[in-house]
């Protein structure tokens, strides 16, 4: 029976040529939930903590469309208008689709990958009470076991992974990645990116410039140190110190980032996949073996790295997904 807001559809089977059927693919009817997606809190806290290098950006693209209408361009508020609808085309499906192949490497599965793939995707879908029809399915040829989940509508997995994993396992890895999809992960990391990036390219040619003050003369190099100096001055005033935020903003955007993908695995064993997904990530995490504890110095994490650079890390070690995801299961007994 279907509720209010619902409708129903028949429960995914494997297409002819996906092998026999297992014990994944179930029969009956499931239920599509009239709410698809959403954005959780590290979805939000993510937006929040790239506001300043947003508001950076703006301002860069402010000056700029002045600078162009002062010298006979059209007027600043057109390019700045384009700026800011600019991100609604990174959730267009052929934008989409551009993304896929030129910047993350993407193809479309053969012939004989799509089978497979689409009965496992439309039980994780089924399972979620979510139109799976609404995302695109893309490989990527890589040897690592690995998914990406980007945009509004893209999930890639690598060739590897569907040659190699069973289907309860790939099911797992999909469910994990759908889970950024319903979340909100995805479309708030690329918004970020995107709208951050005026204000990035600015600051890193501000940053060559001052690196090449040694080679100037001291009139040129102290021309350069005073006005780069005001410029800081003026951002740090106009922004009341926000500006310098950005500076333990990848400390802060990488810890969110790791709790996203601990609450992406979250989702998957609410789908019923925690088992399989410690399957996968008891032999490998993103295409990598599993790190053995090792000797490490004072200032280092486990696994040998400073504790700065595990900071960065956007994804939490195995272990601590792995300590997860069977609290869960021994919860769910």
């Amino acid at each position: 029976m279907t509720t209010p807001g619902e409708t129903a559809k028949s429960a995914p089977t494997p297409a002819d040529g996906a092998g026999p059927v297992t014990p994944l693919f179930r029969r009956g009817r499931v239920h599509i939930s009239a709410r698809q997606r959403g954005a959780d809190i590290t979805a939000l806290v993510r937006l929040a903590l790239h506001l300043p290098q947003v508001l950076l950006s703006a301002a860069v693209v402010l000056a700029t469309a002045y600078t162009v209408e002062a010298l006979g361009g059209p007027p600043w508020w057109l390019g700045s208008a384009g700026w800011a609808l600019s991100g609604v085309l990174l959730f267009h499906r052929p934008c989409e689709r551009v993304m896929a192949r030129r910047l993350f490497g993407l193809r479309y599965p053969t012939p004989r990958e799509a089978p497979m793939l689409g009965a496992v995707w439309r039980e994780v879908t089924a399972r979620a009470g979510v139109d799976g029809n609404a995302y695109q399915l893309w490989v990527e040829d890589s040897p690592e076991l690995n998914a990406m989940a980007t945009a509004g509508h893209i999930v890639g997995v690598t060739s590897h992974s569907l040659s190699s994993l069973p289907p309860p396992q790939l099911a797992g890895v999909l469910a994990h990645e759908l889970g950024h999809h319903v979340r909100g992960h995805a479309w708030a990391t690329l918004l970020v990116f995107w709208y951050a990036l005026p204000g990035r390219l600015a600051a890193r040619l501000l940053w060559r410039l001052a690196r090449r003050t040694d080679r100037m003369s001291t009139g040129a190099a102290l021309l350069t140190a005073t006005v780069l100096g005001a410029v800081v001055i003026a951002l740090v005033t106009a922004t009341y110190g926000l500006i310098l935020l950005p500076l333990i903003t990848p400390y802060l955007a990488a810890a969110v980032s790791r709790r996203s993908e601990l609450r992406a695995d979250g989702h998957a064993a609410d789908l019923g996949f925690a088992a399989e997904l410690m399957a996968v990530l008891g032999d490998e995490s993103e295409g990598e073996p599993i790190r053995q504890p090792e000797r490490r110095s004072l200032g280092s994490a486990p696994g040998g790295e400073p504790v700065l650079t595990r900071l960065l890390d956007s994804h939490p070690d195995v272990h601590t997904r792995l300590h997860h995801l069977q609290a869960r299961l021994e919860r769910e007994r």
